[in-house]
């Protein structure tokens, strides 16, 4: 997983409420558990004006000019800027896959489903929950097409402006994202004392390991 400490990038306004799991990836890319290659389906249904389908070849499909992320002024976005309750629906984790896949490494909105907020950190996304209110004046700013700074260990989003809003997130999460440890990585760092304790099991109870190996 990526680390994440500071980002300064493009945010793209996605200025809908509800946006569930299915609009940000499609049922038909569930197939593939490979955690990568999802990017160019992001948002298949909404960027594109025919159906996508897994391994598509996407450089020559007939994209959307009235969805966001097609518009030249948000080319490359690395932040979103979203409504109420985005990620609802599924549970599917190839949704924050298919984000981070394309390049967005943090989502700013007011709230968020829980399992795709959990989501997220698993998969070095940030999602920040700002006031509504906030959020409506953060809209105002980003149609423009404009970069917002986020930084992760003072826990503020800058606006170009030179505003800073501050933002909370549990201390484990923040400590694993700046590190970049997902699940795996965070069991890893115990891998010393994993092996010691296999060992000691080994000594204590050769009976569940089987017979030993012929040199």
């Amino acid at each position: 997983m990526k680390p994440f400490t500071k980002i300064t990038a493009r945010v793209a306004p996605i200025d809908r409420p509800n946006v569930d799991t299915d609009a940000i990836i499609p049922k038909q890319f569930l197939k593939s558990i490979r955690r990568s290659g999802f990017g160019p389906f992001l948002f298949d249904e909404w960027r594109y004006r025919d159906r996508g389908e897994p391994d598509m070849d996407c450089t020559n499909r007939l994209l959307n000019p009235d969805f966001v992320l097609n518009q030249p002024r948000f080319a490359n976005a690395g932040i979103l800027l979203v409504r109420e309750n985005f990620g609802c629906g599924s549970s599917r984790e190839h949704a924050p896959w298919a984000l981070e896949d394309f390049g967005i490494r943090a989502i700013i909105g007011p709230s968020f489903a829980d399992i795709f907020y959990n989501n997220c950190f698993k998969n070095g996304i940030l999602p920040i929950v700002l006031d509504a209110g906030i959020i409506d004046e953060l809209f105002q700013l980003a149609s423009a097409g404009v970069d917002f700074t986020v930084d992760l260990e003072s826990q503020t989003v800058a606006a170009p402006d030179g505003r800073r809003f501050a933002f909370d997130i549990d201390p484990s999460r923040k400590h694993r994202l700046i590190r970049g440890l997902d699940d795996i990585g965070l069991t890893l760092q115990q891998a010393d004392k994993i092996r010691a304790y296999e060992e000691r099991h080994r000594q204590t109870a050769p009976w569940l390991f089987g017979p030993a190996t012929p040199a």
